[in-house]
């Protein structure tokens, strides 16, 4: 069981990017986000009003080697089917389509960045269609999708929606225990599905996942290069935030306090960025 709020949401991705304009351009044009700022070092994409991706320039940041854990793939959370038609669209025209599958609870579309960060752009089926365990967890699975019916949903946008969010972040770890501790006991996310001894899934509340685990790569080195800075997750109100930095103190985690939250280090040396909802 969680003991997060079923309000708390993933918020921004922070990626470290080695050619900050070529990949502003791409999150632009292929998966449909729009500049919400721009500085020298950092551009700040999103939908409608609301930042989901912050790119900040760093060109001499080494590609990640494939034992490093790290992001497995940002997941756009797009409002219906024709939004994700349109990203279909988007993808086919303007990029390469790296995959594409039914999860029973959504269909999602995977593709991978220039520089080798995973994303998926997913809608989810309405919750009254999800199944879940005499346990309470919710039943997943990876389906062929068919392209061709998605493809026909297409309004030909060139923008995702103003209500897309980014739904959850898939991590590449090193132990599904060591993570397991650390997001679910001391964090507080609720197991939602148990693929081991490859993958775990939780969240807050009953979503089917704000977070995907994985030891698929076998990665053993903590995260160190270029990609994955810090995800941040939001909480709805002062009282949580409150109660997760208790439960991260007395885990004897390192608490940094940064401004209207704080950050701790998963035990791949992922940085996680936890605040209130403004």
């Amino acid at each position: 069981m969680s003991t997060l709020p079923a309000a708390s949401h993933v918020g921004r991705v922070t990626l470290r990017v080695n050619d900050l304009d070529r990949l502003a351009h791409f999150y632009e044009r292929v998966v449909g986000l729009h500049e919400l700022a721009r500085e020298d070092d950092r551009v700040t994409l999103g939908a409608g009003d609301e930042p989901l991706l912050d790119l900040v320039a760093d060109p001499d940041a080494p590609e990640r080697p494939l034992e490093e854990s790290g992001l497995f793939h940002t997941a756009f959370l797009v409002p219906d089917r024709t939004a994700l038609g349109a990203a279909l669209e988007r993808v086919a025209n303007r990029w390469l389509l790296d995959g594409a599958s039914d999860h029973l609870v959504s269909e999602a579309l995977y593709l991978v960045d220039p520089e080798d960060n995973g994303i998926e752009v997913y809608r989810d089926r309405p919750r009254e269609e999800w199944s879940t365990t005499p346990q309470g967890t919710v039943e997943m699975d990876t389906l062929p999708l068919d392209l061709d019916t998605l493809a026909a949903e297409s309004d030909g946008a060139t923008n995702v929606p103003a209500t897309t969010t980014v739904g959850h972040v898939h991590l590449e770890v090193s132990s599904l225990d060591a993570a397991e501790a650390f997001y679910v006991d001391t964090l507080g996310f609720g197991v939602r599905d148990d693929w081991r001894p490859d993958a775990l899934f939780v969240a807050a509340g009953d979503y089917h996942h704000h977070v995907g685990l994985n030891t698929w790569n076998d990665c053993t080195e903590p995260l160190s290069s270029r990609g994955l800075a810090e995800w941040e997750f939001v909480v709805p109100d002062d009282e949580t935030l409150r109660a997760v930095r208790e439960r991260a103190t007395e885990a004897g985690l390192a608490v940094d306090e940064r401004g209207e939250g704080f950050v701790v280090t998963d035990p791949d040396d992922i940085p996680v960025r936890v605040r209130a909802e403004r």
